[in-house]
């Protein structure tokens, strides 16, 4: 894999002072965010990017929520947020907001995809292994729900699940449901 790897600087935040690097991959540009010291066994959230849910705090996902846990829990403990830029579960921000207009008519997200021809999920989660190996590390605690992720890396060892738990809302119910019931999230 041919990847541009930028220096560490310093990321002062709400969660505390945090380091940043960004990983260049062809056109796509990841980012790390970590804490200046990581255990030996550090705890890692994958989070695929969702400019709604992250910037703009969407209710109709739990995206932001789950961000926020995570630089929060490794602000306290050590570990790193892996930023991965695959918006939509892959299919980009217009494809996306298209999927959310069709969901303004009923359609769950899985549906939504699938009437504009997409699968259910184009996420690649390859350059994790890659980013893990630059940093070092060959096993984690991985903060996830999602059991594509748990089964998603071949260079480093997952000691543990680490289960991240949001609260529903009237706007997400249906969002959660799908992500439980018919991609066997983990809720």
């Amino acid at each position: 894999m041919n990847l541009e790897i930028s220096k560490t600087a310093n990321l002062p935040t709400e969660y505390g002072n945090l380091k940043i690097k960004s990983f260049k991959e062809g056109i796509k540009e990841h980012l790390v965010v970590f804490t200046d010291t990581l255990p030996t066994i550090p705890t890692v959230r994958i989070h695929s990017e969702c400019l709604t849910g992250d910037v703009f705090k969407s209710k109709k996902c739990d995206c932001g929520e789950q961000l926020d846990y995570a630089l929060k829990q490794i602000s306290k403990d050590g570990g790193m947020v892996i930023y991965l830029r695959q918006e939509g579960r892959g299919i980009g921000l217009l494809n996306k907001v298209n999927a959310y207009h069709l969901q303004d008519f009923g359609h769950d997200t899985m549906k939504a995809n699938e009437l504009l021809g997409f699968k259910q999920d184009y996420r690649d989660y390859k350059i994790v292994d890659e980013i893990l190996q630059h940093f070092n590390i060959e096993k984690i605690n991985l903060m996830t729900n999602n059991p594509l992720k748990l089964n998603a890396l071949e260079k480093t060892k997952i000691e543990r699940r680490v289960p991240i738990v949001m609260n529903s809302c009237k706007y997400n119910y249906e969002y959660l449901e799908v992500k439980k019931e018919k991609m066997g999230h983990l809720l």
